[in-house]
């Protein structure tokens, strides 16, 4: 009766610990956000990793470890890569 289906995509926030992604888009209105997430270089196409959620969200982008604030984080759409 129903169709498996699985969640490929979502908001970087909704990624558990060490769960990996590629970047897909960023969606936001505020200018000052977008110019934030490219200039640390988190652009659609690169991998990323969530290593921290508490106290504060940590990504690995490349050989990098990035701490970002809550609206950066929400701007941030990834599809998810099987572990």
């Amino acid at each position: 009766m129903f169709t498996p289906f699985s969640v490929t995509g979502c908001s970087l926030e909704l990624l558990r610990t060490g769960e990996r992604g590629i970047v897909t888009f960023c969606k936001t209105q505020d200018e000052t956000i977008l110019n934030r997430l490219i200039s640390t270089g988190i652009t659609p196409g690169n991998a990323i990793i969530l290593e921290q959620k508490f106290p504060s969200f940590i990504i690995k982008i490349e050989n990098t470890s990035l701490a970002l604030d809550t609206e950066m984080i929400q701007a941030i759409y990834v599809r998810i890569i099987d572990n």
